[in-house]
């Protein structure tokens, strides 16, 4: 489904854009390809530059609490410098790469509540106007599917994801904000930890795999964040005990409180804060089954049971307002 709209800036008889994303997830580090439909209005028209844009809802904290607006986090021209006959139609196709921290919206094929979008402007004649709006769909890295899964394997259960405008001090990150896929503690952890929080930061070489843990008070002492991050490699996903290596992580966690908590070097978390959760969902044998039970009753006006139709006008919806804001 694409979301066509004529060119408001151009008046009625302008050109109409209607892009096509290629079938398919995308993922971090890789190709989106597609193709850009113009369709002239009732004169010819200089079409200067076609761009895309890569945009998402993300989470914004202020003084007055918390909100939510959209973030560019890419562009790409990927044509322009032709003429378009009038009522003449064209397409334009494209390959881009998309930024490799950009964050996941699916797993095992169930929406994590994460809206992406790809939003398509049109130069024409001086005037701007950004016409099209289609979804996007990104799935994980293997590296991001294998850690997931791990802690699934280890009885954590997917609670939710969202997007945090801000930055991860002492990190790599390169984008203005980052993705925080929250999980329930195991049984086994269930003392030590209310919920544990992972952001991946991806790069051409690898992986930061950013952990906080939101840590449960005793009678004599206060609940705390702990908070620290590891580097894995692309080439790790497979051949690694992967549920070894989380384990390893949790444990880091859990005996290290006190300095974990007082952390300074990673901002604990500092730029940004915590979040609240959408409820509460319990793993079975792995990710994939705690995904597939929860996922679909997460943010973004999705409920247990709506079909993919349904889902994609709530973000189109989104989106569309958003435009009219910016007027």
């Amino acid at each position: 489904m694409v979301f066509k709209r004529l060119l408001g800036s151009l008046g009625v008889g302008g050109p109409t854009v209607d892009t096509v994303l290629d079938a398919g997830a995308v993922r971090p580090g890789g190709p989106l390809s597609g193709q850009v439909h113009l369709k002239g209005g009732n004169a010819d028209f200089d079409i200067e530059h076609i761009t895309l844009e890569l945009v998402a809802r993300v989470e914004v904290e202020h003084d007055e609490g918390e909100g939510e607006g959209v973030v560019a986090f890419e562009r790409f021209t990927v044509g322009g410098g032709f003429r378009l006959a009038a009522g003449a139609e064209q397409s334009v196709p494209f390959t881009v790469t998309v930024p490799w921290e950009t964050p996941i919206t699916e797993l095992y094929g169930q929406a994590l509540g994460i809206v992406l979008g790809v939003r398509t402007e049109l130069a024409v004649a001086g005037a701007k106007d950004k016409g099209d709006l289609d979804p996007l769909a990104v799935g994980p890295l293997p590296v991001q599917e294998a850690v997931l899964e791990a802690f699934g394997q280890l009885g954590f259960g997917f609670r939710s994801a969202d997007l945090e405008y801000g930055r991860i001090g002492g990190t790599g990150q390169r984008l203005p904000f980052y993705q925080e896929i929250e999980l329930t503690p195991s049984p086994v952890y269930a003392q030590h930890f209310n919920e544990v929080e992972v952001t991946f930061l991806a790069d051409p070489a690898g992986m930061e795999v950013v952990i906080e843990a939101d840590k449960r008070g005793g009678f004599f002492s206060e609940g705390h964040d702990a908070l620290t991050r590891f580097t894995v490699s692309h080439t790790d996903a497979e051949g690694a005990d992967w549920n070894s290596v989380v384990e390893g992580w949790l444990r880091q966690l859990v005996e290290h409180r006190a300095s974990y908590g007082g952390h300074s070097s990673y901002g604990g978390h500092g730029e940004h804060g915590g979040h609240g959760s959408h409820g509460g969902h319990h793993s079975g044998p792995g990710v994939g089954t705690a995904v597939a039970a929860g996922a679909a009753g997460l943010a973004v006006g999705v409920v247990g049971g709506m079909v993919a139709a349904e889902v994609v006008d709530e973000i189109g919806d989104f989106f569309e307002g958003d435009e009219e804001d910016e007027g």
